[in-house]
């Protein structure tokens, strides 16, 4: 099973947002560290927006931010939204035509493993992937709180 590039960039987004606390994300901003287009990315922050995981602020200083604590936030939260479907065979889907349905083992054992794909989607939150905050902020370009207090005192001395 292969992931869409939505729910991918979904999840990044809720990480940015997340690692950014308690300041606003610009889209901009996020479009720019991950190497995508706004529009790509407005298109998928509006589920997330619907469903809650995410907040947006309007205005000249607007942006968006988590709609809800990180810790609350699983990836199944997020790749429910952000996925067609999680047919991993044709018998998976409605009208199937299949004379062994219900009968097939190949069909319990996907369905069997799909169950497993979710339990370990919703046992991880956005804040697990964003626990190692300080390497994320410095990757993703965002300053630390450290470091503008260096560039202020600094600026001070």
């Amino acid at each position: 099973m292969r992931l869409t590039r939505q729910s991918n960039y979904a999840i990044r987004t809720l990480v940015y947002c997340a690692v950014n606390e308690p300041g606003l994300s610009r889209v901009a901003e996020i479009a720019k560290a991950y190497g995508i287009s706004e529009l790509f990315l407005f298109k998928l922050i509006k589920p997330l927006v619907e469903n809650g995981l995410l907040k947006t602020v309007r205005g000249r200083h607007g942006g968006i931010r988590l709609g809800k604590p990180a810790e609350e936030i699983t990836l199944l939260d997020t790749i429910r939204l952000t996925e067609e479907n999680f047919a991993l065979a044709e018998c998976f889907e409605d009208g199937a035509d299949c004379p062994l349905i219900g009968e097939c083992d190949l069909n319990g054992a996907l369905r069997e493993a799909l169950g497993a794909f979710f339990e370990v989607l919703e046992s991880y939150t956005i804040a697990d992937l964003a626990s190692k905050k300080r390497s994320i902020r410095e990757r993703l370009g965002l300053s630390t709180a450290e470091a503008v207090s260096e560039t202020v005192l600094a600026a001070l001395s």
